[in-house]
C-alpha cells in the first residue's frame, strides 16, 4: 500500500544560501509577488523563503480546508528543503499560519510577526457566505471588491497599475482553492489558546484597515505574553504592498533585535524606528498577564455527561449545526429556547445533528439534498428556506438544488413543488447576490 505524500506548496528563496531562514506568508487572493518590496532588503540578511497559497499564483490546486493544514503542508516542504528552525512573518490568512505554527510547532520558530490577522477572522458565517458566491459567481465579483479591502482610497486612486495588478491576482486563483481556504479562515479561533504563543512577536497593522484592523491587532498583543504592537498609518489589509517601506523597516529591527538567543525586552518595550515616509506608531506592551478584553474571549464550553454510558454527541452536534446552517441561525434558536423549549433544542442538537448529520456513509452535500426532498415532501417551507441556505454552504449549486427539486415534483406533486421553488428562489437570490 503505497503511502500518501503531502503535496508541497510553490515557493521561491531569495538571499544567501547560508543566512537564516526567513518566511513570508501571502493572504487570501494574493501570491508571493505581495512581498516584492520587502525582499530587495531583507535578503541581505537573511534567506528568504516566500511561499504560495494552493491553487494561487497557478500553484497546484490542491485545496485546504483548515490552517492547520496549510500549516503542515508548509512544514512538509521546508522538511523537504531540510528547513528546521526559521522565522516568519505573514499577512491575514498568512499570519493565521504563523499563529498555528507558533502554537502547534514552538520549535521550529526562532521569532514571528503577524500582520493584519486576528485570532478570529470575523464570523464563520461571513467566509460561508463569501464561498456560496464564489461557488455561484465565481471569484469576478470579489476580484473586482479586492482593492475597496485592501487599500486605501486614495492609494488605489494614485496607483491604478497596483489596483488592476491586485484584481487580476484574485481572478486567475483557483475557485475551489479559494472557497477552502474561506472555510478554513471560517473555522480558525484561536483566541482561548494566544497565552500559549511564546516567541518574541510583532503585530503590524494599517491604521485604516477595515477587514481586520487596530481593534483585533490589539486583541493579538493583550493576549501573546512577549508581543509588540506597530500601527502603520494611512495603510489598510494589505499593507506591505501599500507602505513597503514602513514594513520592511519594521521586519528588518524585529528580526534583527528577537531573533538571537538570549532575547531580552527593553524595559520600555519600545523598538526604535528610523524615521520613515509613513512612520509606525508602536504601542507600549500591555502589563504583564493583562487579560484580553472580555468580550474577545470565547466562553468555556460546557461539556454535557455521558448518555448511557456512550460519549455524548451533544458537542459534535453543535458544530455540525453550527457549520451547516450558520452561527447566526443557530444563536437565535439557542436565544429563544426556554424551559419548555430547551429540551427540544437539545435533542436536535444530539441527534440530528450530533448522531445522523455526522454518520460517515453520506457526505453533507447528500445529506441536503436528502434533507430538501424530504421538506418538500412534508411542506415544510420555513425549514426548507433554512436548509436552502445550508445547501448552498455545503457546496450545493443552485442548478443542484434545482434538479433536485425537479426530481421532487415528480415524487411529491406539482403543487408542493411549484411552492418550494418560490422559497427556494428567494433564498438564491437572497445568498448568491454579491454586495458591491
Amino acid at each position: 500500500m503505497s503511502e500518501t505524500k503531502t503535496p508541497a506548496l510553490q515557493y521561491r528563496f531569495d538571499g544567501p544560501e547560508d543566512a537564516p531562514v526567513l518566511i513570508l506568508g501571502p493572504s487570501l487572493g494574493t501570491t508571493w509577488h505581495m512581498w516584492d518590496r520587502q525582499v530587495p532588503e531583507l535578503a541581505k540578511q537573511w534567506r528568504v523563503f516566500r511561499f504560495d497559497l494552493p491553487g494561487h499564483g497557478g500553484a497546484p490546486a490542491y485545496p485546504v480546508g483548515s490552517v492547520g493544514e496549510l500549516a503542515s503542508r508548509l512544514l512538509a516542504t521546508l522538511d523537504g528543503l531540510g528547513v528546521q528552525r526559521f522565522g516568519y512573518a505573514g499577512c491575514a490568512l498568512g499570519g493565521a499560519i504563523g499563529l498555528e505554527l507558533a502554537l502547534r510547532h514552538p520549535e521550529r520558530l526562532a521569532s514571528l510577526v503577524v500582520i493584519a490577522a486576528s485570532p478570529r477572522f470575523g464570523t464563520a458565517d461571513e467566509f460561508r457566505q463569501r464561498g456560496v458566491i464564489v461557488r455561484t459567481n465565481g471569484l469576478d465579483p470579489i476580484a473586482r471588491t479586492s482593492p475597496d479591502r485592501w487599500f486605501t482610497g486614495g492609494f488605489a486612486a494614485a496607483q491604478p497599475a497596483i489596483t488592476d495588478w491586485a484584481v487580476q491576482m484574485v481572478r486567475t486563483t483557483d475557485p475551489g482553492c479559494y472557497i477552502a481556504a474561506c472555510e478554513a479562515l471560517a473555522a480558525f479561533d484561536v483566541r482561548p489558546e494566544l497565552g500559549r504563543v511564546g516567541v518574541p512577536t510583532l503585530v503590524l497593522v494599517g491604521s485604516e484597515d477595515k477587514v481586520t484592523g487596530p481593534a483585533e491587532a490589539r486583541t493579538l498583543v493583550a493576549g501573546i505574553p512577549d508581543a509588540r504592537l506597530a500601527v502603520v498609518p494611512g495603510a489598510s489589509h494589505l499593507v506591505p504592498v501599500e507602505q513597503p517601506a514602513a514594513v520592511t523597516d519594521l521586519l528588518v529591527r524585529h528580526f534583527s533585535t528577537a531573533w538571537q538567543p538570549g532575547y531580552v525586552e527593553s524595559s520600555t518595550g519600545q523598538i526604535a524606528i528610523p524615521a520613515t515616509p509613513a512612520k509606525p506608531v508602536l504601542a507600549p506592551p500591555p502589563q504583564p498577564h493583562q487579560p484580553a478584553p472580555i468580550a474577545e474571549i470565547a466562553p468555556a464550553a460546557v461539556v454535557p455527561p455521558p448518555v448511557n454510558g456512550r460519549p455524548d454527541p451533544y458537542d459534535t452536534g453543535i458544530k455540525v449545526r453550527r457549520e451547516v446552517l450558520g452561527d447566526a441561525h443557530v444563536d437565535r434558536a439557542l436565544a429563544q429556547a426556554d424551559e419548555f423549549s430547551g429540551d427540544f433544542q437539545e435533542f436536535i442538537t444530539r441527534y440530528a445533528w450530533g448522531e445522523i448529520w455526522d454518520r460517515p456513509g453520506l457526505d453533507r452535500r447528500a445529506r441536503s439534498c436528502v434533507t430538501l426532498a424530504t421538506l418538500v415532501a412534508g411542506g415544510h417551507l420555513e425549514e426548507l428556506a433554512v436548509h436552502t441556505r445550508a445547501a448552498l454552504r455545503n457546496g450545493l449549486t443552485p442548478s443542484e438544488i434545482k434538479e433536485v427539486l425537479m426530481q421532487s415534483a415528480v415524487y411529491c406533486g406539482l403543487p408542493a413543488a411549484n411552492s418550494a421553488f418560490k422559497v427556494a428562489q428567494q433564498v438564491i437570490r437572497e445568498e448568491t447576490t454579491p454586495t458591491e
